[in-house]
């Protein structure tokens, strides 16, 4: 196409979007609770030359939206908007079908159904970026592959940063949550034998991912079943640097996932303190926040098609009940992941 045929026309769009200048969506004005989401009417996104326009199918809800939300930790303000969200539309996890491309797009054609990260997925559409997305697997629904973005990514990313081989004995804090979900799986195919630790009542649904063994945190103390551990990887965000190092082998390796358990304020307190002992002693201790590439999402669909991973979706909600999905987030109750259906 010539520059002149991109001037002219930015974007394609297939006949139900130029129908529909106005969508659903879920809409926050302010930080704070649940209680801050609304319902409203709002214009379409427009998308850029390089983007797409997706019509949502499902969302995930992940705890990086639910810190979008409330604005913790603090420090993540200076970036997302000071008194309030820049991006009013939440939601991140996306799949859906391509409606609208624009001029410098080739990786995809209106009508392919994808999956990915986008922006402002809790609505009737989303714009994204097409190194965001990939194909979605004919065999993987729209809800199973809403879940997996940012939490199977994150966990995936893990799982190579700790390097984890056949016979290598892991924890995995966090367990029955988004991103452990998917990294007790993840480490059982990498031929380790896997701890979970959780609360009492996800001890089976731990189990069920293929946990060797499932540690009950409520019970004190912390782990010591099926260690001392090669590896561990740390969703929850609960154990402090001197239990990680003491639960691990003398050469181990501890891997610190996002900013849980760190504070309100800047929420990276424990994760400085590992970098800055890490290179005095023998032990690992990375810490590791999940971004999403083109080629981890493609893994990503492999994965989910050929039945390595499977998303564990414990709820869906429509989307006009998206606050009541994010309190039930909040309630701790969770097994794997929350989807909201379009």
């Amino acid at each position: 196409m010539t520059s002149l045929d991109k001037a002219t026309a930015a974007t394609e769009v297939s006949p139900s979007v130029t129908a529909a200048p106005a969508m659903r969506a879920i809409v926050q004005d302010h930080y704070g609770s649940a209680d801050a989401l609304e319902l409203r009417s709002v214009p379409r996104p427009t998308i850029a030359a390089d983007e797409v326009l997706v019509r949502v199918s499902a969302a995930g809800l992940s705890r990086a939206t639910w810190h979008l939300m409330t604005g913790t930790p603090y420090a993540m303000r200076a970036a997302f908007g000071l008194r309030g969200p820049k991006q009013s539309v939440i939601g991140q996890d996306v799949a859906g079908t391509v409606v609208g491309i624009g001029a410098d797009v080739e990786r995809f054609a209106i009508g392919d159904e994808v999956f990915g990260v986008g922006r402002g997925t809790f609505a009737e559409y989303a714009a994204a970026s097409p190194a965001k997305l990939t194909r979605k697997p004919a065999n993987v629904s729209f809800v199973d592959a809403a879940a997996a973005p940012v939490p199977a990514i994150t966990a995936m990313q893990a799982v190579r940063a700790a390097g984890i081989e056949s016979g290598q004995r892991v924890l995995v804090s966090g367990a029955a949550g988004g991103v452990g979900s998917y990294l007790v799986q993840l480490a059982k195919a990498a031929g380790a034998e896997v701890t979970g630790v959780c609360s009492t009542s996800k001890i089976p649904f731990v189990r069920q991912l293929g946990a060797d063994h499932v540690s009950d945190y409520t019970a004190g103390g912390f782990p010591s079943e099926g260690g001392p551990y090669d590896v561990i990887l740390d969703v929850a965000g609960n154990p402090s640097l001197a239990q990680l190092r003491g639960a691990l082998t003398p050469n181990g390796a501890a891997i610190i996932v996002g900013g849980e358990g760190a504070g309100e304020w800047l929420g990276m307190g424990r994760q400085l303190r590992a970098l800055i002992i890490s290179p005095f002693i023998r032990q690992r201790l990375v810490m590791l926040m999940g971004s999403q590439s083109t080629a981890d999402l493609d893994e990503l669909a492999s994965l989910l098609a050929d039945g390595t991973l499977s998303s564990r979706v414990d709820k869906t909600f429509p989307l006009e009940h998206a606050a009541d999905a994010m309190r039930y987030f909040e309630s701790g109750e969770v097994r794997g992941k929350i989807v909201i259906t379009v």
